[in-house]
């Protein structure tokens, strides 16, 4: 898989970014159109990079922006026909040895950590999801309302904040999730109260008989576990782009559920069963915020030392 960059060069920059790229083994494909952009005005570059190249790259595009702000867009590019495939590996079970393009990474948090009016609606919907999945005792609507929540992407927002050190998306992510989870809880606490008010509660509920409740209203030991685990695993996932372990990770969480559970407790005066689910709610949002930072910053260190060594022997090059 490569990557293929458009970006708009001013033109008294793009002698020497031509050189650079034309420099680097992973830079392939260049074109240039000379004074073809607008709004900005400046050279159109593109060029496809591979994997293994692309944080120097950007880390040279960045140097040679100096304070601009134009934006350089980059899409994934699945297959190459006619590109030579890559020297085997020397090793029989690990194969790949690539660092995560960290910008690419960044970028994709921080594009998904949005606080728009339909984040805190799908927090909503899935609460109200979480709660009939409550209330028939129905795994797979409380399945349903992990993968529908959108709140795992301002938890990683949030950590990526804390591992770069910068205090407005910690903030705004620190924000957004309280509202956005009591958002729900009310939502729910309304809805546990029609439900309640007009005779439709499930007989098992009513009696007591609340084996999905009482998963979530208990934080345990296994609890913890879970919540490092799936912290670990949503990092690795974004650094890694897997899309399919992210998913894994969406129905891993015990987030949404755990509110939904706050509302609909406290519309049936259940006081324990809600103070259980919100401390279930709070222990894995903080542990997700925890293990989310400081997986992202083991990474970078590993894959900085990792790289020393490399830029020693391969030389300066343009990065």
């Amino acid at each position: 898989m490569n990557f293929h960059v458009l970006l708009v060069s001013a033109p008294d920059r793009t002698d020497v970014l031509l050189e650079a790229l034309g420099s680097n083994p992973g830079v392939s494909s260049l074109v240039v159109l000379p004074g073809a952009t607008r709004r900005p005005g400046g050279d159109a570059v593109q060029f496809d990079v591979r994997p293994g190249s692309a944080n120097s790259v950007f880390r040279h595009l960045k140097t040679l922006q100096d304070g601009h702000t134009n934006p350089v867009a980059v899409e994934y590019v699945d297959a190459t026909l006619g590109e030579q495939p890559a020297p085997a590996s020397k090793h029989f079970v690990v194969q790949r040895d690539l660092a995560p393009v960290w910008d690419l990474v960044e970028a994709r948090i921080r594009s998904d950590a949005v606080y728009a009016p339909s984040f805190y609606v799908l927090l909503a919907i899935a609460g109200l999801i979480g709660a009939v999945g409550i209330l028939t005792n129905s795994q797979i609507l409380i399945v349903g309302a992990m993968v529908v929540g959108p709140e795992y992407n301002a938890i990683m927002g949030v950590a990526l904040g804390i591992d770069k050190r910068t205090r407005r998306p910690v903030l705004r992510g620190l924000l957004a999730l309280p509202v956005g989870f009591a958002g729900a809880m009310v939502v729910t606490l309304f809805f546990g109260l029609v439900i309640r008010w007009s005779g439709h509660t499930p007989g098992l509920y009513e009696a007591g008989v609340r084996p999905v409740s009482d998963l979530i209203n208990n934080p345990n030991v296994f609890s913890v576990v879970v919540a490092v685990l799936t912290g670990k695993v949503g990092v690795v996932s974004l650094t890694e782009a897997r899309a399919s372990a992210l998913i894994g990770v969406f129905i891993s969480v015990t987030t949404i559920p755990a509110a939904a559970d706050v509302g609909l407790s406290l519309a049936y005066s259940s006081w324990g069963e809600a103070r259980g689910s919100a401390f279930q709610l709070l222990l894995n949002v903080v542990l997700l915020i925890v293990v989310g930072a400081a997986a992202l910053r083991v990474q970078r260190i590993i894959w900085r030392a990792r790289e020393r060594p490399r830029r020693s022997l391969d030389g300066p090059g343009p990065g």
